[in-house]
């Protein structure tokens, strides 16, 4: 395992190359949260995350005028190929056929060379290491790697130096790369301060390998957080969280989403879903006690399009958006009588549609989509009981 050591010598060689991420207090989430809430803008980070960190500790000491080759869907792309560009490498990069277009055009952007193949990135690995073994590149592992680990666990040196009281730490965890570079570095420093990491519950490979005492390597993974979408971690970051990480615990996607909410609304800033799992377990309470937290934004590299789908999603599961199947009599007036009511409750109607045709739809009624813009959970509530109070047949549709 890595030492203290390795994260210093990380950090003299990455200190002239990073972009500087200086803890930020969050009044508005603090409160919200009921404790306070410090917060690391990895997402600002070069590449818009903290994989340049690792990728330009492993590169640096790599000699120059090589080539790397790395398999990702998005951020350890990016961030081996700006730091191949800052190291004078040349950088080959397998992402699959299915990765966002901004993330793929920023990776070529740096200069790499992008091979779009397989369905998934296990498949864009896989094609990653043959290419190795062809080529006589140099692969670049996004997790499995001492080096890669140390550069990382430089986010965690920053923490201590800039947080002298007492705190939780709070960490993404897909391969467990980062948290077992930050878990070393903060209890090197501070063995008082907790360390927590925080998983998506349709990619726990990290706690189910912890439960179990051995690596496990799930069959599929399911979360909207591709970031951390990781079917296994190694065996090397494993031993890391055995040892130095206090806890590992999950969050739903519906968690994460509105966590992205959060910090658009109240922070102002575009994190991905990734990024945002540690501040979705501060504020749904999975982490327990009322002390200070600090929370690692790993990333912000998310596709516009699904960011797009996110934010509705995040606003349904927030109790922001509200769509109703409501059955009334095919009479004239009637639907003004429904946009009266609707108008009565405060609700804001963003769309309408008629369905005069339907199983179990008479030939007197029609069908009344509306989806509605609503407070919070507790007005989307009172408005389906008042609008049945009123007479409509309504019926919420999830």
């Amino acid at each position: 395992m890595i030492d203290a050591a390795d994260i210093a010598e990380a950090r003299a060689r990455l200190r002239k190359i990073l972009v500087p991420t200086p803890l930020e207090a969050s009044a508005s989430l603090s409160e919200l949260a009921g404790r306070t809430v410090l917060l690391k803008p990895e997402h600002r980070q070069r590449t818009g995350s903290y994989k340049i960190r690792g990728a330009y500790n492993k590169l640096s000491r790599l000699e120059r005028g090589g080539e790397v080759v790395a398999a990702s869907a998005g951020n350890h792309a990016q961030g081996v190929a700006r730091a191949a560009r800052l190291t004078g490498h040349r950088a080959t990069i397998f992402m699959p056929a299915t990765a966002a277009l901004p993330k793929v055009e920023a990776t070529r952007a740096d200069g790499a060379t992008v091979h779009l193949e397989g369905a998934v990135v296990d498949e864009a690995i896989a094609l990653a290491h043959s290419y190795a073994k062809t080529t006589g590149a140099e692969f670049v592992h996004p997790f499995d790697d001492p080096l890669i680990i140390a550069g990382q666990g430089t986010v965690g040196a920053e923490i201590v130096d800039e947080h002298a009281g007492e705190a939780t730490v709070v960490v993404p965890v897909g391969g467990g790369g980062l948290i077992s570079g930050v878990a070393t570095a903060v209890k090197a420093a501070r063995s008082d301060l907790r360390v927590v990491g925080v998983e998506a519950a349709g990619a726990a490979a990290m706690r189910a390998s912890l439960d179990r005492g051995e690596l496990v390597r799930l069959d599929q993974v399911s979360t909207i957080a591709d970031g951390i979408a990781v079917k296994a971690p190694s065996e090397l970051t494993l031993a890391h969280v055995r040892a130095r990480v206090d806890d590992v615990v999950t969050v739903t996607d519906d968690q994460i989403s509105r966590a992205m909410i959060l910090l658009l609304e109240r922070c102002k800033a575009v994190v991905e879903p990734a990024g945002a799992a540690g501040l979705a377990s501060v504020v749904s309470g999975v982490i327990p006690g009322d002390g200070p937290v600090v929370v690692v934004l790993s990333g912000g590299n998310v596709d516009p399009i699904l960011l797009i789908r996110l934010i509705e999603h995040g606003l349904t599961a927030a109790g922001r958006f509200l769509v109703l199947r409501i059955v009334v009599v095919d009479h004239p007036g009637e639907l003004a009588h429904l946009t009266e009511a609707v108008a009565r409750l405060g609700l804001n109607v963003l769309d309408v549609e008629h369905h005069r045709v339907g199983l179990k739809l008479g030939v007197d009624k029609v069908a009344v989509m509306m989806t509605l813009e609503t407070r919070d959970q507790e007005h989307r509530d009172d408005a389906v009981r008042s609008l049945r109070e009123a007479g409509f047949d309504v019926q919420p549709v999830e």
